[in-house]
């Protein structure tokens, strides 16, 4: 486990953007936090770096938004979901297997079928700006989050 500061939104935007310069096909990003942490944020610049120039939005109603890039986004917001097995209607499985970069907003409500090797995020609010909680599992991801802080 890592932690960063994020001192203000531009240094979120950078991290962001630099994640997602360096994610990889199949690369599944699970975020948590509290409402207005930063979830949709990180996940703008993220998208940036995947050469996706769309404005990205929370899927908060539709649960998935996909955009194309040089790495398709599936973006999920699972905030609104009623439980894990609803995920499986909308195709799930067929995104976190396809060729895209999956990010899911509030992952820990499906933590049950969230695939083993993931990069888990968590904001939180600091006096100052945010703290990111970097969890990497599997040796990809740990890979890339060396990369990243370095």
């Amino acid at each position: 486990m890592e932690k960063l500061v994020l001192k203000d939104e531009e240094y979120t935007k950078e991290i962001g953007y630099k994640l997602g310069k360096l994610l990889n096909k199949g690369n599944v990003i699970c975020l948590k936090g509290d409402l207005g942490a930063g979830k949709t944020t990180l996940t703008q610049s993220i998208a940036k770096g995947l050469g996706i120039d769309e404005y990205i939005t929370s899927p908060t109603f539709t649960i998935v938004h996909e955009y194309d890039g040089d790495i398709p986004l599936y973006h999920f917001d699972v905030y609104r979901i009623g439980c894990s097995e609803e995920m499986y209607d909308i195709g799930f499985d067929e995104y976190i297997n396809g060729n895209g970069v999956c990010i899911i907003e509030w992952a820990n409500l499906i933590e049950d079928i969230i695939p083993k090797d993931c990069l888990w995020i968590e904001l939180k609010y600091l006096q100052e700006g945010r703290e990111m909680i970097l969890n990497p599992i599997g040796d990809e991801y740990e890979k890339l989050v060396k990369e990243l802080l370095s």
